[in-house]
């Protein structure tokens, strides 16, 4: 990911369809396949809560049925009859056979797993602080039973970076992943001990969401181009380089390649798209085109104009919008938007144009046009 600027990202209250935050979230959690996403396509949803309501309804319901995900646990507990391994030291010290038993430690496997915590944490905040219509409250409520051995932790007391994912439990990550955007995106700072939900996603975790987005569309519709999130080194003349490791670290949000061509994505997600110049005239923001510039031209170290970038504002409720398509000392460079209150279809639409044009042969880094 590229480097953030100090700006303030988009605002909170914006035009995005709600459906299209679902296929976003999708997307970014790899589950776009999933049987549970594609019962939600048919819904209509005026409020974000209800979403993500629907979203954990559908998906735990079905976790449910296939079984909730288990692992397990060490537990140490004074027994009459030898389970695991006897812990020896620990029987003498409490003179356990005294009383004809042993301290044992063995491995219980619980469905009490970090993971199924996060979920009934969100479940509940969702039933008591959530903007949810009755019936979908009333079935998330029906759900609790199932995760009654789980204990009811705070939602601050999730650590998100410590939920890790395998084959077991890979159907788990939409479904934290809308647990994760509840409580970073939703839950506004506690006053008096009192939680309260915002009706809109928060913007850096918006910003994140269509980054991640951008990434894993591409790699599903398009592996051929390699997506990536690539880092460029920087195109360094050795002989009179000093400290180099000083250097920022430049990583693309996606990256693009056919051939010799490549085309560097950078998602930006920002209220206003374009800064004022001089008699009010919108331009591209300096800072964005100039970190655009520099990873183009260090990517390029043969220096043979095979190489673009394209800056893909978030389309905001600001009334500019940068419509940039230019070629500086023989690097091309773009700046567009994606508007995410259009139907989905032609937000695919203009995905699909920038694969299809990354891949085109009229020219060595050719751009999507609006």
């Amino acid at each position: 990911m590229g480097e953030r600027s100090a700006e303030r990202p988009y605002m909170t209250e914006n035009p995005i369809l709600i459906r299209n935050v679902h296929y976003m979230l999708a997307y970014a959690f790899r589950a776009i396949k999933s049987d549970g996403v594609q019962q939600v396509e048919g819904e209509s949803f005026t409020r974000i809560h209800d979403l993500f309501a629907e979203i954990l309804l559908r998906g735990v319901g079905s976790q449910v049925k296939r079984g909730l995900h288990r692992d397990y646990r060490m537990r140490s507990e004074e027994l009459t009859t030898v389970r695991g391994r006897i812990d020896i030291a620990t029987t003498a010290a409490s003179r356990s056979t005294l009383r004809g038993r042993l301290v044992c430690d063995f491995d219980e496997y619980v469905a009490d797993t970090p993971h199924n915590r996060a979920l009934k944490s969100v479940i509940i905040l969702l039933i008591r602080h959530g903007d949810v219509d009755r019936d979908r409250r009333d079935g998330l409520r029906r759900l609790l039973p199932y995760l009654e051995e789980v204990t009811h932790i705070a939602p601050s007391e999730i650590r998100w970076s410590a939920l890790t994912y395998h084959r077991a439990n890979a159907t788990y990550r939409l479904l934290l992943g809308v647990c994760e955007l509840v409580v970073r995106g939703l839950l506004a700072t506690q006053q008096s001990g009192e939680l309260k939900l915002r009706s809109w996603v928060a913007d850096e975790e918006m910003s994140r969401l269509y980054e991640r987005f951008l990434l894993e569309y591409f790699k599903h519709h398009h592996p051929e181009l390699s997506p990536a999130a690539r880092k460029v080194p920087w195109d360094l003349d050795r002989a009179a380089s000093y400290n180099a490791a000083q250097l920022p670290e430049m990583r693309t949000d996606v990256t693009l390649r056919s051939g010799r061509r490549t085309l560097i994505i950078d998602a930006k997600y920002y209220t206003e798209a374009q800064q004022t110049g001089h008699y009010g005239k919108g331009t591209v923001r300096s800072a964005h085109l100039y970190q655009m510039f520099a990873y183009a031209k260090n990517a390029d170290i043969e220096q043979s104009g095979t190489v673009g970038a394209l800056l893909l504002y978030a389309q905001t409720s600001g009334s500019r919008s940068p419509d940039l398509d230019v070629t500086i000392q023989g690097t091309r460079l773009a700046a567009q938007t994606l508007d995410l209150s259009s139907p989905w279809e032609l937000l695919r639409h203009r995905l699909d144009g920038i694969a299809d044009q990354v891949r085109s042969t009229a020219e060595p880094a050719a751009l999507a046009t609006a």
